[in-house]
């Protein structure tokens, strides 16, 4: 079987889902370049909980998990079938990790489909999503990713979804396709490193600029399933299409083992800003 590639999304807005621009344009052409996957592990940042699990149902509901956007967003359903059985293999693959087994609780989340309806628009691959941890470190985000990297070889493409640079109380909202400073040198410094050296991930919090770019973690943590991936395979990342929105969001996309030359610049269509008089920290952005 062909080893698949994995991806880093930087999802941004749920409101790209309903958008064209040029994350979006990357999301779609990165989903028609790789092999037909048997599977998609998803690593969302909104599904941030004190404890690992998986989805285990056959079929996973859409979550609408955000507050005050237009109807249209609300509307959209991703109903691709769940995956028991890949469930159950994560289970034993990452072991003595102790992953539970989600059978009704949570589905997939707007961090997962609102990149997955570019990526894989027909939802007719199955997808499980792995909780994060948010009772355990950066090191042990890092470890679990090295510990699924043999799915790769199984046929089944990992895809982590969340923000390198994700700080929403400070929204500019006169800045839609820019980054602040600090955002931008914290961005770049995550580049060298995952195009680098990404088993140094985890020492992020010493960077000057963290405690603004990252004030939580469940956006960052995805990230370092890739890193993880990239350091079991000896690889490194690639810079799929980089940018900013609003000042404080990066819309850094990293791809791992991905064989094309796939490469946006910075002249395409901007990401969507958020709606009018939406004050960001009430969206679950």
């Amino acid at each position: 079987m062909v080893q698949m590639p994995a991806v880093f999304l930087g999802h941004g807005t749920p409101m790209n889902a309903l958008d064209h621009n040029r994350y979006t344009e990357a999301w779609r052409a990165f989903g028609e370049a790789v092999p037909r996957p048997r599977a998609i592990l998803a690593i969302s940042a909104h599904w941030y909980i004190n404890a690992t699990a998986v989805t285990a149902m056959s079929q996973p509901k859409t979550i609408h998990d955000f507050y005050g956007f237009p109807d249209p967003l609300f509307a959209v359903q991703y109903p691709a079938p769940g995956d028991p059985e890949l469930a159950a293999e994560i289970a034993d693959l990452v072991k003595p990790v102790w992953v539970g087994q989600d059978h009704d609780s949570w589905g997939i989340d707007h961090g997962t489909w609102s990149v997955l309806v570019h990526a894989f628009p027909a939802a007719d691959i199955p997808v499980v999503q792995l909780s994060i941890n948010a009772a355990e470190d950066f090191g042990y985000h890092l470890d679990l990713g090295r510990r699924l990297a043999s799915l790769r070889e199984r046929g089944v493409l990992v895809i982590a979804s969340g923000n390198v640079v994700h700080n929403l109380r400070r929204i500019a909202w006169d800045n839609p396709d820019g980054g602040y400073s600090w955002a931008v040198r914290f961005d770049e410094a995550m580049t060298e490193i995952m195009t680098t050296t990404p088993a140094t991930l985890t020492s992020v919090a010493s960077h000057d600029d963290y405690a603004l770019a990252v004030p939580t973690p469940d956006h960052f943590i995805p990230l370092l399933y890739l890193a993880g991936l990239a350091d079991a395979a000896d690889e490194r990342a690639e810079v799929l299409v980089h940018g900013y929105a609003m000042g404080s969001l990066s819309m850094t996309c990293f791809t791992l083992g991905f064989r094309q030359s796939l490469r946006f610049d910075d002249t395409g269509p901007p990401a969507p800003s958020l709606p009018e008089d939406l004050p960001a920290d009430e969206t679950n952005l």
